[in-house]
């Protein structure tokens, strides 16, 4: 998950890991229904069927993250942003009917295709060991983001009943990624000092049980900053606590986006209730 402001919950990698786990001997997930039922009105939510569509999405994330954000990528197509794991993954794409322009995506790499790999994007940040009994029923979320002229919320309702479809579809339980804090100095306020507020805020009343949590490879410096500042979490992040989200370890530092990455954790069976009927018909 990869969180700026209100769009990301994408998953800064530095690098694949030759980390294996078990996974079902059937037969691998099946694809996503192209069409997504109980869009919002002036909104259709469909999954990618061919490049031209991972295109779109990968402009999109282009557009959020190095125009608007500042992130610094290495890609292969100007104004596109592309890497490894896009093949592997599906792609969830959010249009406006009107104009059919895509305004929000996610990517999501299913528990084969992240064996096939090697490995999640999150594992290149943190050190997964600890999630090993999760892996055969375990989705990362990567690459969240949404058009700067729709960020009222309806696009990410729009996405996340997209993925408890998905997840309910293809009896798949839990999902992780990073939630992103920007690293950039806000109101005269160290670039740091944010992150390591909002770590110490919700790590006092989010944290994972301590058999699933994990180390960063690349710490943020935490005990260096001023952690005592009264701000809040970006909205993404407190979607994620509202749904039942867990934070599972000190952020890392993601220095091509320049942004704090707080691995989460979010389980099926955590799920409020006024939230699985909203997003699993339960």
């Amino acid at each position: 998950m990869k969180d700026l402001p209100i769009p990301t919950l994408a998953l800064a990698s530095l690098g694949l890991r030759n980390t294996l786990w078990p996974v079902p001997a059937a037969r691998p997930l099946p694809q996503p229904e192209a069409a997504v039922p109980n869009a919002a009105r002036g909104l259709s939510v469909s999954w990618a069927r061919h490049l031209d569509e991972v295109r779109e999405a990968q402009r999109l994330r282009y557009d959020v993250f190095v125009n608007e954000m500042g992130a610094r990528l290495r890609t292969p197509l100007a104004g596109h942003d592309i890497d490894l794991f896009d093949d592997f993954c599906e792609h969830l794409l959010v249009r406006e009917e009107s104009t059919r322009m895509v305004i929000g995506t996610y990517r999501v790499l299913t528990p084969v295709q992240a064996r096939r790999l090697g490995g999640t994007y999150t594992d290149g940040e943190f050190d997964l060991t600890r999630l090993r009994s999760l892996r055969s029923r375990m989705v990362e979320l990567g690459r969240s983001c949404v058009h700067a002229d729709h960020r009222q919320g309806g696009v990410i309702l729009a996405l996340w009943g997209a993925l408890g479809d998905f997840m309910h579809r293809n009896q798949l339980d839990t999902m992780v990624g990073c939630a992103s804090i920007p690293m950039s100095a806000q109101g005269g306020v160290a670039s740091g000092d944010v992150a390591a507020s909002i770590w110490r805020k919700v790590s006092a009343t989010h944290m994972a049980p301590i058999q699933y949590q994990v180390h960063p490879r690349l710490p943020l410096p935490v005990d260096e900053l001023d952690g005592s500042l009264n701000v809040e979490p970006p909205a993404l992040i407190k979607g994620y606590l509202r749904m039942g989200a867990r934070v599972l370890g000190a952020p890392a530092w993601d220095p091509d986006f320049n942004t704090a990455d707080l691995p989460m954790l979010l389980r099926i069976q955590d799920l409020p209730a006024r939230y699985r009927r909203h997003f699993l018909g339960d």
